[in-house]
C-alpha cells in the first residue's frame, strides 16, 4: 500500500497555475480573545494625556477597514516619511545584503505592510537561495493578504515556499511557539528576521518587543532592524517630528480606521491631536490621540455592545511612533545582547535646510560581540 499523501501536498497540487487568487494562511491566534483584548483596551480609566483608553499597536491595522485604509495613506505623497522610506531602503539594503546573500536564509517578515520591501528582499534571498521559505507573519490576516502579493507576484516567488502567519508578535509566548515552529520547519538552517517600516518604535516599549524577539533568535540567525532617527533632540524637533504625520489626510483616517471600524464613534479629524516630546533624553515620541474637545460626555458603543463614557478632555491614544538616536539604539541593542553586523543610514533631504531626521537600517546578530572587538563602536560610530 502507498503511503497517504499529505493533505498540504494535495492542497499545492491542486493550487498549481490555479488563476483564481487563492491565498494560504497559518492561523495562530482566536480572534474572538483579540476583539475582546481591543474592547478591553477601550475602556481605560479617563486621561488627558493619551494614557487611559487606546488601541494598542497591532489593533491599528487589524481588520479590513484599516488595512484599505493603511494601503490608501502608503500610496498618498504627502505621506512623506513613508516615501522617503520606501526611497532610501533600497540603497541601504545593498549595503547590508552582502552579509546575507550566500548564507542560505529563510526570511521571516515581522510586520508585512504593504510587502514592497519584502518584495526586494525575497527577490535577492532567493536567487541564492532557491528552496528558501518566505514567512510573514502579522496581527491582521487581511494585511497578510495584501503584503504578501507584491513578494509572491511582484518577485515571481513561488506560493508553495510562502507561509504566512497571523500571530501578534508583542506577545512572548507567541513568539516562542512561533520560534519553536519555525525551528522544526527548518532544521539548522539560518532564519533572517525583518522588523522594518519603524515598526518597532510603535509599541509601548520598544525594550520588551526587542527582548521578546531576541530570544528566539539562534546564533546562525539574524535580525534586520529598520528604524526612524534624528541627531536633535529638543522641543522643536519632537514638534517637526509630530508634524510629518499631520501633512496628510490619509495617515490621518487610517490612525481612526480602528475607531470607526470596531466603535460606533463619529469621527472628526478635528479631535485628532499630533503630540511630540523627549522620550528619556534619547528618543523623540509622537502620541496622536482623539480628544473629546466638546464640553459635553460622548457615549462610545464597543464591539461587545456595552458602552463606555468620553467625558471633556478624555482621550483615546490612536498611535505610537519614534526616532531614535545613535545613543537609544546602542542602549537597546546592548540591553538584548545584539552585535551589529552592518548599519546603514541616510539623512532625509526634502527641505531647503538639513533635516536632522533619517532613517537606519541595521543588521544584527545574537550575542555580544568579544571584548577584544571594535566592531559595534566602528558602526555606530
Amino acid at each position: 500500500m502507498s503511503e497517504p499523501v499529505h493533505v498540504i501536498r494535495k492542497l499545492e497540487q491542486a493550487l498549481v497555475d490555479d488563476d483564481f487568487s487563492w491565498s494560504l494562511l497559518l492561523v495562530g491566534e482566536d480572534q474572538t480573545d483579540k476583539l475582546a483584548t481591543l474592547t478591553g483596551d477601550l475602556r481605560g480609566p479617563y486621561s488627558t494625556t493619551g494614557d487611559g483608553k487606546q488601541i494598542t499597536s497591532g489593533f491599528s491595522y487589524w481588520g479590513i477597514g484599516p488595512t484599505i485604509a493603511w494601503a490608501n495613506a502608503t500610496n498618498d505623497p504627502f505621506y512623506l516619511v513613508m516615501k522617503a522610506g520606501a526611497e532610501s531602503f533600497q540603497r541601504h539594503w545593498r549595503q547590508v545584503r552582502p552579509h546575507v546573500d550566500h548564507g542560505g536564509f529563510h526570511f521571516v517578515s515581522l510586520g508585512v505592510g504593504t510587502g514592497v520591501k519584502d518584495r526586494t528582499i525575497v527577490a535577492d534571498l532567493h536567487r541564492y537561495n532557491p528552496d528558501m521559505f518566505y514567512i510573514p507573519v502579522d496581527m491582521s490576516s487581511e494585511m497578510l493578504r495584501l503584503g504578501t502579493l507584491e513578494p509572491v507576484r511582484g518577485a515571481g516567488f513561488p506560493m508553495a515556499q510562502v507561509l504566512p502567519v497571523q500571530l501578534d508578535f508583542s506577545i512572548a509566548d507567541n513568539v516562542e511557539q512561533l520560534g519553536q515552529m519555525l525551528a522544526k520547519l527548518v532544521g539548522d538552517e539560518p532564519l533572517l528576521y525583518g522588523l522594518t517600516g519603524n515598526t518597532l518604535a510603535n509599541f509601548e516599549s520598544d525594550l520588551e518587543l526587542l527582548q521578546t524577539l531576541t530570544k528566539v533568535l539562534r546564533p546562525q540567525d539574524r535580525l534586520l532592524l529598520e528604524v526612524a532617527s534624528t541627531n536633535v533632540l529638543n522641543a522643536e524637533t519632537a514638534k517637526e517630528a509630530a508634524e510629518e504625520y499631520h501633512q496628510t489626510r490619509a495617515f490621518a483616517e487610517f490612525v481612526t480606521s480602528a475607531l470607526r471600524y470596531n466603535t460606533d464613534l463619529r469621527i472628526d479629524l478635528d479631535n485628532l491631536d499630533f503630540r511630540g516630546e523627549v522620550e528619556d533624553d534619547d528618543a523623540l515620541l509622537v502620541k496622536i490621540v482623539w480628544q473629546n474637545n466638546t464640553p459635553d460626555q460622548i457615549v462610545m458603543g464597543l464591539p461587545d455592545h456595552t458602552d463606555v463614557a468620553l467625558d471633556k478632555g478624555d482621550t483615546i491614544l490612536l498611535y505610537t511612533t519614534r526616532k531614535f538616536s545613535t545613543e537609544r539604539l546602542k542602549k537597546l541593542t546592548s540591553a538584548c545582547e545584539l552585535t551589529p553586523v552592518e548599519h546603514a543610514r541616510s539623512r532625509f533631504r526634502r527641505t531647503r535646510r538639513p533635516s536632522p531626521f533619517g532613517l537606519d537600517l541595521i543588521l544584527l546578530a545574537p550575542g555580544t560581540a568579544p571584548a577584544t572587538s571594535s566592531l559595534a563602536d566602528d558602526i555606530w560610530r
